[in-house]
């Protein structure tokens, strides 16, 4: 593997945790506006999920979608950061970046 590549799946795993962090941080939104929180997270879960299986391929990408998707709807547990704990999964603990 050239450096090229180490630097490009180095730059593309960096841009999915900040992007990762930003759409948690976009779906913790709706606790600001009381009573309004939830035609927010209607909107946003089909966006969510969408978006996280489009970062993330595969499996871990289509189960990703789905369990943000089902979390943005129930009331009460749309508090865990999915997209983080995705991109945890993803190059910590499967660790895809070294393959």
């Amino acid at each position: 593997m050239t450096n090229t590549e180490i630097q490009t799946k180095s730059d593309n795993k960096n841009r999915k945790l900040m992007l990762s962090i930003l759409f948690d941080l976009i779906g913790y939104a709706s606790y600001g506006i009381p009573l309004v929180a939830e035609l927010t997270d209607i909107v946003w879960a089909p966006i969510a999920g969408f978006l996280l299986a489009r970062m993330y391929k595969g499996t871990v990408g289509t189960v990703g979608g789905i369990t943000v998707f089902v979390e943005e709807l129930l009331p009460g547990v749309d508090f865990i950061p999915t997209f983080t704990l995705t991109w945890i999964y993803t190059y910590l603990i499967k660790k895809e970046g070294e393959k």
